[in-house]
């Protein structure tokens, strides 16, 4: 097979697992289905900011570990497919737990919900490693953006097809029968997406030979104290994702002034996934150039307005509501910025250590979440709603001083 015919293949196999992967998405969702199933369940604004620096930044963080053992190796297929079998089964036994739920205690639920969910993020940050050096060396160099958009775009009609239903179920069936039919599902579908990775052509890697432990870390040490570029954009992810780390205090906020009920999640949801899709598709037509900095921009302003945007309308469910939609360009911006942004810092040789590093980029978001529970439990929301639009928007310094082909002097 000719290389531009297998690089073909390759694009529609990663597209085929984007779909399959937005299908089973909302049902297992981190931003609103897991944090409000944790605050039914009992969970506090603690345990809140812990689930939230798990799966938001601890999962990154622990690609530094997962990257020192995948560096240097030929073929990363296997960790890959690792990586999700572990996922899957994280949801299907969330499933089965919440299916019994009701002979459970509260504490046995919070602690099955924060064991599990730990399982799935780390097992994610471990087929994440695989999955973004394949993708570098499986699609060509300019045919990446147009990659990101086109998976963002069809992920999109998945992820509100997927949001309807989830909804659906959150209406129709009570707690906690309703997240237990959530989770099984997304363990099927996440499950049926990773066809796509078995038809994949990976070309390996080659290797001048086997590196001990101790080596890939010292690769990956070199690696960030040699390339300046690599630290700005490592101080840029961990500022901006701030915007990203805050949405779940969001909904525990709304359940402060308004109450929360699964009805409320579902609508949270599908305001959130109709903002992705609305943004994906203006970014679409309206971003004609291989460059981010504009996109990057849009990130940085909507992650500064989400909290402040909550104070305002912190009197009014149906204007609060609204702020869901808005998160929405949030999450559909910083899907497509960050890690088109690495690939472009990074090749084929280093792919891997880099986004190993990219971990680092999360130190902040991962601490961040589990300060601001404590600080909202002790003193409410208004401080750390302004401090977290006030880190945001400082990222812009970062934003500025990243170079890379893509995102120099873009119009």
């Amino acid at each position: 097979m000719e290389k531009a015919d297998y690089l073909k293949r390759n694009f529609k196999a990663f597209i085929w697992h984007a779909v399959f992967l937005s299908l089973a998405q909302k049902f297992m969702d981190v931003n609103t289905v897991i944090p409000t199933m944790l605050i039914q369940s009992g969970g506090t604004p603690v345990h809140l900011g812990f689930l939230t620096a798990i799966m938001v930044g601890g999962n990154s963080f622990m690609g530094i570990f997962f990257a020192s053992f995948q560096t240097h190796r030929e073929r990363k297929k296997k960790f890959l497919l690792t990586g999700i079998y572990l996922r899957v089964a994280a949801l299907l036994c969330m499933g089965l737990i919440l299916s019994y739920a009701r002979m459970l205690s509260g504490g046995v639920i919070i602690a099955s919900i924060l064991v599990l969910m730990t399982l799935f993020s780390f097992s994610g940050a471990f087929a994440g490693i695989a999955y973004t050096d394949i993708l570098g060396r499986a699609i060509d160099k300019g045919d990446r953006k147009k990659f990101f958009i086109v998976k963002q775009t069809l992920a999109s009609i998945g992820i509100l097809a997927s949001a309807v239903l989830a909804r659906r179920a959150l209406q129709l069936l009570s707690y906690p029968k309703n997240y237990s039919v959530l989770f099984l599902i997304a363990g099927g579908l996440l499950l049926t997406a990773t066809i796509g990775f078995w038809i994949i052509r990976e070309e390996p890697v080659k290797v001048k030979g086997e590196l001990s432990i101790g080596q890939r870390f010292n690769l990956l040490k070199k690696a960030f104290t040699e390339d300046r570029n690599l630290r700005i954009f490592l101080y840029l992810s961990n500022t901006v994702s701030l915007g990203f780390a805050i949405i779940p205090f969001l909904i525990a906020y709304a359940k402060k002034n308004f109450g929360l009920t699964s009805s409320d999640t579902g609508n949270f949801l599908l305001l959130q996934v109709t903002g992705m899709v609305l943004a994906t598709f203006i970014f679409r037509f309206t971003s004609k150039s291989k460059r981010y900095k504009g996109l990057l921009s849009v990130f940085i302003i909507a992650g500064a307005m989400l909290p402040v945007l909550a104070l305002l309308f912190s009197g009014s469910k149906i204007l609060y509501f609204s702020i869901f939609l808005f998160s929405g360009v949030v999450l559909a911006a910083r899907q497509i910025t960050l890690p088109g942004i690495l690939l472009e810092i990074s090749n084929d040789e280093n792919r891997a250590i880099y986004t190993g590093l990219s971990g680092l980029g999360s130190i902040a978001v991962m601490a961040y979440p589990v300060f601001a529970g404590f600080i909202v439990q002790r003193f409410g929301y208004y401080f750390i709603f302004i401090l977290t639009s006030v880190l945001v928007l400082s990222s812009f310094y970062f934003a500025f001083r990243v170079r890379c082909e893509n995102i120099v002097d873009d119009t």
